[in-house]
């Protein structure tokens, strides 16, 4: 065995070179490892005793792609691309021995091989486009060539993980090896290839399937429409797009250079800086920095949800998925039953589509167990109260369960803006209660609010987030305040909304500068779906809002045909002259000045508000991190990635000039739009909130 460097080693079976690469955890393409690749391939080539070689990696994955912590950096070593040039002309075989995954550069190495082997748990891919970029490196001129053109269209703009199997049934992979022996097959297949004397093939000189889409216009015009609504707003889908166009249009040199245009756009672009920021703070959120790795986690293995609604039923969901058997709770029967036939029904649609057999939905309604008592909790590890937002209501349950619960039970409560202190000093046991924020519909919603109270201890802290992990969720620590991150900073956004409206712009007027800045749905829209008249008493209702006006008018949102917007029977939506005149007269009544509104107002007035509450968030230190509070929005409110979040989104705007702008509306409209201190400290200090 022979040292190349750090993270490579070189050794021989017989008359074959095993290049081995070993740089935990996930070998990416460090300038170590381009440096052991060239300098590897280079020795085999060399050596006049090796007839073949087989590229190979230790750990639990094959290359999993480009060390994107070297982003932006000065290049050292070898490029990726000399590195991938050694490969692909070599003048002996190459063959790519495959486990775990193989992405992004990893595929990329790969493909420039001229043989691949996999064992059949392997998978393989080219994300790329999740971090606003694309392969970089020659995937999207040579993944055409060995898949097909609408199969790598389908991958580049995905970004997914394809099987071996699959691999191997579209040419991707040239063989499968067994589970274990991963190794003896590529050497194998490198003794075959020599003794039988196959060719060097390179798939940069594989035209077939790119010459059959060629003047085909109609597979990319097709394709694009079938992506619209998932791509909207995003550049890095068209660019992959366009590299394959060019895979098919032009000489494979011609195409590389196109490649590498537009990768090197995204990669300066704001959309990329944003989604890889994004990817990193995925990662950062589940750190909390107070809480040791050795801390005790509470073990889950029964689920106790009080509440048979839309809550506590998503949230029922979560648990069954995995094989967490639950006990769902509801105070009669006749909910209890009209609870357990909507989760049968939603695991019924899913099933319906394909993504679970008919056999899992009974798998999974056989963990549901429903109850009216609340004693059938008692040897439960983990207790979620998911009633409704009434304070006593939860007061009451939370004494209750104190008597019930056995010892060491997590007791959680759904909460989404109550204060988890009061609730948990109902108990003896305040140490062991905990907020777990789900957002509806809770078993589709990625993110989960985990609400810190001041006496919650650290090991139930800990197992909330390794439950979430469980069952799949994004959790953010926050902390205890009115709205907690989430809803406190889009209250802020709603107060602006409903000002504006008032002042001279419509509904449709924010909901689609929203929409256009990459949110799904705009304020107005929103309160449609879900209903105006939540927590709206008709008995007690006298006019006195614009929404108790609609209400009172009959217009509940989508439920009823017509809200802010008047809806058709699939419940498309259309600006609604009815709605316009309201808004003109509940706005004379309250004698405001109706006046142009811009685009550019609506954005500043429903956004900048925002930034301002976050900084005031970290400022009393309700999130740990300004990048806990991104992950919130991007993924429980649907800020597009590709901006980055609030945080990410002001510092692009400048921190600067959004603290006067708010300067100046202080000064004109007084306290709503007061300047965080904190935001003041940042701008006068030039202080990097990320870092």
């Amino acid at each position: 065995m022979v040292v190349i460097n750090d993270v490579t080693n070189f050794g021989t079976d017989s008359n074959i070179a095993i290049l081995t690469l070993n740089s935990p955890p996930v070998n990416a393409l460090s300038a170590q490892v381009r440096e052991g690749l060239h300098e590897g391939i280079k020795k085999a080539k060399d050596d006049k005793s090796v007839e073949a070689i087989v590229l190979i990696c230790k750990g639990r994955t094959f290359i999993a792609g480009a060390d994107i912590t070297e982003f932006g950096k000065e290049p050292q070593g070898p490029s990726l691309f000399e590195a991938l040039d050694m490969i692909e002309n070599s003048n002996k075989p190459v063959i790519a021995a495959i486990h775990g995954t193989a992405l992004g550069g990893g595929l990329e190495v790969a493909l420039t091989c001229h043989y691949r082997i996999a064992i059949p748990s392997a998978k393989c891919g080219l994300p790329e486009v999740q971090l606003g970029l694309l392969p970089g490196a020659g995937g999207t001129q040579r993944l055409p060539r060995v898949v097909g053109v609408e199969k790598a269209l389908q991958m580049v703009t995905s970004g997914q993980h394809v099987s071996a199997k699959e691999c191997l049934k579209m040419g991707l992979v040239d063989e499968l090896a067994s589970e274990e022996k991963l190794l003896e097959g590529a050497v194998i297949l490198a003794k075959k290839i020599v003794s039988e004397k196959r060719p060097l093939v390179k798939i940069r000189d594989m035209n077939e399937k790119v010459d059959a889409a060629k003047g085909n216009e109609t597979i990319f015009s097709e394709f694009r429409k079938s992506i619209a609504r998932r791509a909207r707003g995003f550049l890095a889908p068209e660019y992959n797009i366009q590299c394959i166009e060019a895979a098919v249009n032009l000489p494979f040199d011609e195409g590389i250079k196109t490649e590498r245009k537009l990768f090197m756009e995204l990669i300066t672009s704001n959309q990329s800086a944003a989604q890889r920021y994004a990817f990193f703070a995925q990662r950062q959120v589940a750190k909390i920095p107070d809480i040791p790795k050795e801390t005790e986690i509470k073990s889950v293995k029964s689920v106790g949800v009080i509440g048979a609604g839309t809550m506590g039923g998503g949230i029922s969901m979560n648990f069954a998925n995995v094989g967490i058997p639950v006990k769902i709770i509801e105070q009669n029967q006749e909910r209890l039953d009209k609870g357990l036939s909507i989760i049968r029904k939603n695991y019924e649609n899913t099933a319906n589509k394909g993504r679970i057999s008919f056999d899992d939905v009974e798998k999974r309604m056989d963990l549901i167990e429903g109850n009216t008592s609340l004693d059938q909790l008692n040897d439960c590890d983990l207790i979620i109260e998911a009633v409704f937002e009434n304070m006593e209501l939860k007061k009451d349950i939370f004494r209750q369960l104190d008597q019930i619960a056995k010892e060491g039970t997590i007791l959680a409560t759904n909460t989404s803006a109550l204060n988890v202190n009061e609730i948990a000093d109902e108990t003896k046991r305040p140490e062991d209660v905990i907020g777990l924020h789900f957002f509806s519909p809770a078993n589709v919603m990625r993110l989960l609010e985990i609400v810190r109270g001041n006496k919650t201890s650290k090991s139930v802290v800990a197992s909330s987030m390794s439950i979430s992990k469980t069952i799949g969720k994004i959790a953010a620590v926050v902390g205890v305040c009115p709205g907690f991150v989430g809803n406190r900073i889009l209250a802020q956004r709603q107060r602006e909304a409903n000002k504006l409206i008032l002042e001279g712009a419509l509904p449709w007027d924010i909901d689609d500068a929203l929409f256009e800045f990459g949110f799904p749905m705009g304020p107005f829209a929103m309160s449609d779906l879900a209903g105006l008249d939540i927590g709206w008493d008709k008995e007690t209702s006298k006019g006195e809002t614009l929404r108790d006006r609609l209400c009172e008018s009959g217009r509940l949102g989508q439920k009823s045909g017509k809200g802010f917007y008047v809806y058709d029977e699939k419940r498309n939506k259309s600006p609604d002259p009815e709605v316009e005149a309201l808004i003109r007269e509940f706005a004379e009544s309250k004698q405001v000045l109706r006046r142009e509104i811009s685009k550019e107002e609506i954005l500043e007035r429903s956004l900048y508000p925002m930034i301002n509450e976050g900084f005031k968030i970290l400022e009393e230190g309700m999130a740990i991190r300004a990048s806990d509070i991104d992950i919130v929005w991007i993924n429980g409110y649907g800020w597009p990635i590709y901006e980055g979040g609030p945080m990410f989104y002001g510092n692009l705007v400048g921190f600067d000039k959004i603290l006067s702008w708010l300067q100046k509306m202080e000064g004109e409209h007084g306290s709503d739009f007061a300047p965080s201190s904190y935001l003041e400290k940042v701008v006068k200090e030039n202080i990097n909130i990320f870092g």
